[in-house]
């Protein structure tokens, strides 16, 4: 199995505070899931952060980070949501800097 870092992604434009954080995590959990939005299993996701609006997902194999990837568009649509959500999803950088967070945290 590939080392962790390899296997995650960040997650940018989650929904702060319309959920408690563990509903959340699952809501976000079942996005990466899904075969229609190029997931697979799921290993952990980590949410809250320590940074607004930003998850970590690490998923079982690492083919799905690159499947997750090469989706166009991300929108996490949930019933608890007000409204669907656009994701930008990266690859995890074990020294991704502030500045890189600032941009993903950009509006689209």
């Amino acid at each position: 199995r590939a080392a962790k870092p390899s296997r995650t992604v960040v997650i940018a434009g989650v929904p702060d505070g319309q959920v408690q954080d563990e509903v959340m995590a699952d809501i976000l959990t079942i996005h990466f899931q899904k075969s229609r939005n190029n997931g697979g299993d799921v290993e952990e996701v980590t949410y809250p952060t320590g940074r607004r609006g930003v998850a970590y997902v690490t998923f079982e194999d690492q083919e799905v980070v690159e499947s997750v990837l090469r989706k166009d568009e991300h929108q996490l649509e949930d019933r608890r949501l007000s409204q669907p959500c656009p994701l930008r999803v990266t690859r995890y950088c074990e020294h991704v800097s502030n500045f890189r967070i600032h941009l993903l945290l950009l509006p689209l």
